[in-house]
């Protein structure tokens, strides 16, 4: 563990695992109640393995909880998450982030939303344009929904119309360039190191418990 993962963790009151034959169950343990475990990042229909696992490392890092994949693209060919967990080059992308971060696959859009619906789970978007919802800059949104669902769309298209009838709000990444864009990798990374630190200190504020 470098200097600043210690700092990191010392900085939330919370204890750092010791080096050792036991040290990555330690480390697991340590983390637990830093994980946003009701925050979901979703991916619709990306189109390649490579992204899927560096968004895996991404998410795994930030301590957000799960991560669906609409798999209309058959990038990972209908692998349930233990298959996708001995996958080889989940494994290398992901940096074995695949073995510690819940992933589930959907086939569809609808499915997923259905899903989500279904758990009582809230969805907002990622995309520079408002599409008549409401707009919210990244480091302006609260993001307190019990559980909270942040969609990312496919690295040509974005997200689908369907994706965005569904979402509450889109979520804007501020942009001070001629181009408004940044890959999938950097967009998940930017988004949910917000909305996980801001749910974070939700909790902490509320019940110093985290979810």
């Amino acid at each position: 563990m470098s200097s600043s993962e210690s700092s990191s963790m010392q900085e939330y009151g919370q204890p750092v695992a010791k080096r050792g034959r036991s040290g990555v169950r330690e480390k697991a343990d340590a983390v637990r109640p830093y994980r946003c475990n009701t925050l979901i990042c979703v991916l619709e229909n990306p189109q390649n393995m490579a992204n899927i696992g560096t968004v895996i490392r991404n998410i795994n890092a930030l301590g957000v909880g799960k991560l669906y994949v609409v798999d209309g693209n058959r990038v990972l060919g209908g692998q349930s998450w233990q298959q996708m967990r001995s996958n080889k080059r989940l494994m290398e992308t992901s940096a074995s982030a695949i073995k510690w971060t819940y992933t589930r696959r959907f086939d569809t859009t609808a499915e997923c939303l259905a899903y989500l619906a279904k758990n009582g789970v809230t969805s907002m978007v990622t995309s520079p344009h408002t599409h008549g919802k409401m707009n919210i800059a990244l480091n302006d949104g609260d993001y307190k929904d019990r559980r909270l669902a942040i969609w990312f769309g496919n690295e040509v298209r974005g997200v689908s119309p369907e994706v965005i009838q569904s979402a509450t709000a889109c979520i804007q990444i501020p942009m001070f360039g001629m181009i408004e864009s940044f890959n999938l990798a950097v967009s998940t990374g930017i988004v949910m190191n917000v909305v996980a630190e801001k749910r974070r200190a939700n909790y902490l504020a509320l019940s110093n418990k985290i979810y």
